[in-house]
């Protein structure tokens, strides 16, 4: 009986610790997601004012620049001239243990 409680005890305890490991993989898969979110809605609204002027890439507003949306921070470079632009965003969020970052690159 002894025996049989020390292994539901050993297993008990594994099962907590996997769980809170769980919990911060799942709150940083969301921040992931959101900034993810926010990159991709940035990529778009840049290819929507690529492709709003004549010639395309001359609307005022097509440019670098940077922008915070719902905890995410998005910086944005686009070259001045060509006819075909190569656009690097780079994504700044919170995770559990400090700041992540990533960096996209499209072609517009």
């Amino acid at each position: 009986m002894l025996l049989a409680l020390v292994v539901l005890v050993v297993g008990v305890l594994a099962l907590v610790g996997s769980s809170a490991l769980v919990s911060r993989m799942i709150g940083q898969g969301r921040e992931a997601t959101r900034a993810s979110q926010a990159a991709a809605g940035r990529l778009e609204w840049l290819r929507q004012l690529a492709r709003s002027s004549s010639p395309p890439c001359t609307d005022p507003q097509f440019g670098s620049g940077d922008s915070v949306s719902s905890g995410v921070n998005l910086r944005w470079v686009v070259p001045a001239a060509g006819a075909v632009r190569q656009v690097v965003l780079a994504v700044e969020y919170r995770i559990p243990r400090g700041m992540a970052h990533d960096t996209l690159l499209a072609v517009l």
